[in-house]
């Protein structure tokens, strides 16, 4: 690793790396589940795509960054039962544009950072799995913290209810997660993801909702990592179940046509409102896992 930047104190780096490291283990898991949930997809439902471009497994593609040092590793997938998917880590050691030091706690001084993070988005192709989205990260100026979280879009009206099936048992598993650190992180990280997931011209949210946390530090290193890493296992607990229990379900046209629709949603928030995608591009990140959450097919109506 080369130098650290100034201003930034060796046990910050070590943090980073830290951070990096389950950030990447966590990608590997996240990308075999995805993978063994490809193959149990039943052929009558979901058949071999007849061009040929869905291989049913994640292409890695590293990437370095052009400012600073570090990069990432892209996974990026195409297949039968996940229309499309991105499960991306990246990890960076820079220096903040002017611009975006003035608006990031202990960048005043020393526009100094590192960070590491795990993002990841599924576009199922069934309208009956919902889409889900998650990302964890840290990030350390002359401060330090992480972010993150985990929310659910079911494609279906009928299926978008506090009281649905797949929407209890999602909240239920990041409650788990939070609930063993802080009784008061799930209901204030849930009310947080409610108003962050809004489109305020449409007067909707995205999707069900999760948990949505930022510059969260509790003043205790150990105890956030640990709770970050928590929520990475409920995701990867969580959304496997609810895959399966909806991946042997027929849909119909009219159905597929309401999922472009609500796909239609997602793309309007990434791109007006999304502070992560506004974040990677301005922070010299990689453009093509960055708006690799946009879905492959949309319609607006």
């Amino acid at each position: 690793m080369s130098a650290p930047p100034s201003g930034l104190p060796p046990e910050i780096h070590t943090r980073r790396d830290r951070a990096k490291a389950w950030f990447e283990a966590l990608q590997t898991r996240i990308i075999t589940e995805l993978e063994r949930l490809e193959d149990e997809a039943p052929a009558e439902l979901y058949p071999d795509d007849s061009t040929g471009q869905s291989s049913g497994r994640f292409d890695l593609r590293p990437w370095t960054r052009e400012t600073g040092t570090g990069g990432g590793i892209g996974g990026h997938f195409k297949g039968r039962l996940f229309e499309k998917a991105g499960v991306h880590t990246s990890a960076a050691a820079a220096r903040f544009s002017p611009e975006m030091a003035a608006s990031m706690p202990g960048a005043d001084q020393d526009p100094s950072y590192v960070s590491a993070s795990i993002s990841l988005i599924v576009h199922p192709r069934s309208p009956r799995i919902p889409t889900v989205h998650m990302n964890t990260r840290f990030l350390s100026t002359a401060e330090s913290w992480f972010g993150g979280g985990a929310d659910l879009t079911p494609m279906l009206d009928a299926q978008r209810t506090q009281e649905a099936d797949d929407t209890v048992l999602f909240h239920a598993a990041l409650q788990g997660a939070c609930d063993p650190f802080d009784t008061e992180w799930y209901p204030k990280y849930k009310a947080w993801c409610e108003e962050y997931f809004y489109l305020p011209h449409r007067g909707e949210m995205r999707g069900v909702g999760g948990i949505f946390y930022d510059r969260h530090n509790s003043g205790d290193f150990e105890r956030d990592f640990a709770f970050t890493r928590a929520v990475g296992e409920a995701f990867l607990d969580v959304y496997p179940k609810i895959v399966r229990h909806h991946m042997d379900e027929p849909w119909s046209e009219a159905d597929r046509a309401e999922q472009l629709v609500r796909r239609g949603r997602y793309v309007e928030f990434n791109l007006l409102y999304d502070r992560g995608t506004m974040f990677g591009l301005k922070a010299g990140g990689n453009i093509e896992t960055i708006l690799s959450s946009m879905p492959p097919m949309v319609a607006w109506t």
